[in-house]
């Protein structure tokens, strides 16, 4: 499957490179985009790397050609990982001022959509969280995780990114789809 990882500014991003060695490992082809917020913590030039193809970051590149067209109609799939709790709401509203909300925007209905949320505990329980999650899901979004764990604040709880182990079989097929809420 050609995939898009699109990789929002939670701390989770870090274990992106290795999200990407898994899903190629299942065969899956797979481009980057990342956020302003995601680069300042995942480097673009590790995506480059281990994806073998270059990372998007801007709506507005140089060239003047319009990416979030052509990355929409390359993908037969689209992954976001991590999920802000910032970038849900603004989905699931229909807000695009970014190149990955102007593809999520773009993408046919056709497309599956899978949501790897993290994010800290009291924001996961929150119930405007909730509720773009539940429009997501609505629109037949997938949501994965998040998942107990250690969170970056300190604390322990719900809100943790899934494995990316985890996260490629949920996406490949062979692992559980909607782990929910």
């Amino acid at each position: 499957m050609r995939l898009l990882l699109g990789i929002a500014g939670g701390i989770a991003a870090y274990k992106t490179p290795d999200l990407v060695r898994h899903l190629r490992r299942r065969g899956h082809e797979v481009r980057c985009i990342v956020t302003a917020a995601g680069s300042r913590l995942v480097a673009v030039d590790a995506l480059a790397a281990v994806s073998g193809q270059p990372v998007a970051t801007s709506l507005w590149p140089d060239d003047g050609t319009m990416p979030h067209i052509a990355l929409a109609r390359w993908a037969e799939g689209l992954l976001i990982a991590p999920a802000t709790a910032d970038l849900l709401a603004r989905t699931s509203l229909g807000l695009a001022d970014d190149l990955l909300t102007t593809v999520l925007l773009a993408v046919e209905p056709t497309v599956p959509v899978w949501w790897c949320p993290a994010m800290n505990t009291q924001m996961w329980n929150k119930p405007p969280v909730q509720e773009h999650l539940a429009r997501l899901r609505g629109w037949g979004h997938r949501i994965i995780g998040p998942v107990p764990g250690d969170l970056a604040c300190g604390e322990s709880g719900l809100g943790a990114m899934e494995t990316p182990e985890r996260i490629a079989a949920a996406v490949s097929g062979s692992g559980a789809g909607d782990a929910g809420s």
